[in-house]
């Protein structure tokens, strides 16, 4: 299932190069809210903190409208310009809350671990340690969250709720997708983000969900058969027959085959 996972995900990277490039622009621009903006407001420091904190929010508006319309090419499709800015109505809140829970990550990362940390005893330590192995298996988890909620759309509360289920019954899948992901954004730091980027990652991230909820479709059709043994060969046959394969030449001159 990995190795068929990569393939699908470079394919489809090749297949919609512009249009990633383009929502990385995007983010890009978006990002330049947050980091250059509050400089203009040195001088007022409650307008630099208000500028911050609304462009990481719309930076987080903006990813998980990225995640809802990148789900069209995990299902071989595609989209255009109209149906990126339509998705920002029903993306926002996700954006909303996940900023939300980055803060809270930031704070806990920031504050109440050195504080811990500076109690200088044994239960100060061990509290220390519950937090951040807290905040990681939290990060492993939320990594999927506007995927889920862009390819689920269950409420708010349900996609946490199934973002951990999804680390738990897959631990060794969400760290693979993760450090898959930081060795995506490292290389796309030697192309200033342009490509992968950071929509490349998220749609690994869609097109990992979406086989991945193979298994559970499959488990729910077979209650009785032993989870640690999925049919992946059987389960991604017709995604295989629409994926394909080719050969090298077809990526440089596709228009020859």
């Amino acid at each position: 299932m990995i190795g068929f996972l990569i393939k699908k995900n470079f394919f489809d990277l090749w297949d919609n190069l512009f249009r990633l490039v383009l929502v990385n622009l995007g983010f890009i621009a978006s990002l330049s809210i947050p980091v250059l903006v509050p400089s203009l407001f040195q001088a007022v420091p409650a307008l630099a903190i208000g500028a911050m904190v609304a462009g990481g929010l719309w930076c987080c508006v903006y990813l998980s409208t990225a995640a809802l319309t990148l789900k069209s090419i995990s299902d071989y499709g595609s989209f255009g310009f109209s149906d990126f800015f339509g998705n920002i109505k029903t993306a926002w809140p996700a954006g909303l809350v996940l900023g939300g829970l980055l803060f809270l990550g930031y704070v806990l990362c920031t504050i109440v671990i050195p504080f811990y940390f500076s109690m200088g005893t044994i239960m100060g330590l061990l509290l220390a340690a519950i937090v951040f192995w807290t905040l990681a298996a939290c990060v492993l988890a939320f990594q999927f969250f506007f995927t889920v909620r862009a390819r689920l759309g269950t409420k708010l509360t349900g996609v946490i709720k199934k973002c951990f289920i999804i680390f738990f019954d897959n631990p060794m899948f969400c760290i693979f997708s993760f450090l898959h992901n930081l060795v995506v954004l490292a290389f796309s730091a030697f192309v200033a983000f342009l490509l992968p980027g950071p929509a490349g990652a998220l749609l690994f991230l869609d097109e990992a969900l979406r086989l991945r909820l193979l298994k559970y479709d499959w488990l729910e059709a077979n209650p009785e058969a032993n989870r640690r043994k999925i049919p992946w060969d059987a389960l991604l046959i017709e995604d295989r027959d629409k994926t394909g394969s080719r050969s090298f030449r077809s990526f440089i001159f596709p228009w020859k085959d």
